[in-house]
């Protein structure tokens, strides 16, 4: 089986140790996992969160593991797992890597659920929790490069639900320390569990593809765990017989070698990209365009007068699901180029509250939006590492100021701050916990190795 790209991915789950983790996959991860525990508690101030809750307590069963947001309520991990990978999706807030996917929403709350099922005096400690989650990352990271296709902006699957379930099963497997074998057939059966349309791009139900990769892929791996047993050549390129190449109509699979002292993590390589505001991550380009081209245009008017703006063009690349000229709800304007371009014109910032049903339905915003004119330039490709946003002010006076961004701040070429990151954090969970709470979690992920019981996430 070792021979096999499917044999490899197993071999290297069993293999990973800890000491293969440099200081900087750790001090990255460490990053990703505080960032996401603070989107998700966020996130469980949100409708879409309180739906899902709703419809997990219908079933009480093993109810070990904790809710973001919730004191008191627990869950069946698997529940506990889909219920936070909806609060860490709800709004669209989490982090994203290249090629484009969710990678800490659909592992962590996985691994957060699955800490608390083990017996007391037997639970992971913080060691094997950060080497789990990395497994996770590099197997989501290694199938999207099995394809030309995954480098793009999708068009058709919706990437955490199909590379996150295998993430969220190679991670779980890992913490539950699964033998080989067993490794293959969680993947194995989690890629018959994975996969959903990017047509509820923009909807509430796209928070649950977030959410069914933490819990499927976790199911997965518990029904591995139990004896099941899937095609063990899954991941495998095999012509007239579709494995996980069913997902991709570009695929190229390659084996993964197994951890050695000269294995290096894809995390090493490329940094991951933190969103400052809730949105879709194409929206961060044109949102720092507009809040440049702005600041010109009070220079050159003494403050922002929409009434001297006759157009405004956006450069952007061509992507259906996110070019949304009048988006009518919280989750279409998180997807629209126009609505957030126009939201940082206006306000100078966007925010937590720019998607509210009273921002979203403005005149003034309204106005704004019926005279925005979209180009498509050819060389503004559809792809988180070469795209850029543009905004141009056409003036009535014959003037055009124009802002551009090719790499905004949080981009992986251009990473967050420490401080930054805190800020974020912070603002984030202080929705739901107090001061002390916040800080005991900002110091508990800092010295993660150091944990004895990382069920006291």
């Amino acid at each position: 089986p070792e021979e096999t790209v499917t044999g490899s991915f197993a071999s290297f789950i069993g293999a990973a140790r800890p000491e293969r983790l440099s200081h900087t996959v750790r001090h990255r991860s460490k990053r990703m996992i505080l960032d996401s525990i603070g989107v998700g508690l966020v996130g469980s101030t949100t409708r879409v969160f309180d739906i899902a809750l709703r419809y997990c307590r219908m079933y009480s069963s093993g109810a070990v593991s904790s809710v973001y947001g919730k004191p008191g309520v627990k869950l069946s991990p698997t529940l506990a797992a889909f219920t936070n990978g909806v609060a860490t999706h709800s709004m669209d807030f989490d982090d994203t890597w290249h090629p484009a996917t969710h990678p800490s929403g659909a592992v962590l709350p996985a691994l957060l659920a699955a800490s608390q099922m083990f017996p007391p005096n037997t639970k992971p400690n913080g060691l094997d929790f950060l080497l789990a989650f990395n497994v996770g990352l590099e197997v989501q990271g290694r199938l999207m490069h099995f394809s030309t296709e995954a480098h793009d902006i999708p068009k058709r699957f919706h990437p955490p639900s199909v590379v996150g379930t295998l993430g969220s099963a190679a991670a779980t497997a890992k913490l539950l320390s699964l033998s080989s074998a067993q490794c293959g057939h969680a993947l194995g059966i989690a890629a018959s569990l994975a996969g959903a349309p990017m047509a509820n791009a923009a909807t509430q139900a796209k928070p649950l593809h977030v959410g069914n990769a933490a819990r499927l892929g976790l199911e997965a791996a518990l029904l591995a765990a139990r004896g099941m047993e899937a095609n063990p050549l899954i991941l495998d390129d095999i012509p007239g017989c579709s494995g996980f190449s069913a997902f991709y109509s570009i695929y190229q699979p390659k084996p993964l070698s197994t951890p050695s002292e000269h294995h290096e993590f894809l995390l090493e390589k490329q940094d991951i990209a933190f969103k400052r505001f809730p949105a879709h991550l194409g929206m961060h380009w044109v949102v720092d365009a507009a809040l440049s081209v702005r600041n010109l245009f009070i220079n050159y008017a003494g403050s922002f007068s929409p009434s001297l703006i006759r157009t405004i063009v956006l450069k952007i690349p061509v992507s259906k699901y996110i070019n949304r000229p009048f988006p009518s709800s919280e989750h279409q304007a998180r997807h629209s180029f126009q609505f957030n371009a126009c939201t940082a014109l206006l306000d100078g910032e966007v925010g937590l509250g720019s998607f509210s049903e009273s921002s979203i339905q403005r005149q003034e915003l309204r106005e704004l939006l019926d005279k925005v004119v979209v180009e498509h330039p050819e060389d503004n490709v559809a792809n988180f590492d070469k795209m850029y946003g543009e905004v141009a002010l056409l003036l009535h006076s014959g003037d055009v100021l124009t802002g551009k961004c090719d790499t905004f701040y949080g981009h992986w070429r251009k990473p967050l701050s420490k401080e930054s990151l805190l800020k974020k954090f912070r603002s984030n969970a202080s929705h739901v916990l107090p001061d002390e709470k916040v800080e005991t979690i900002i110091t508990l992920v800092d010295n993660l190795e150091d944990l004895s019981d990382s069920s006291q996430l």
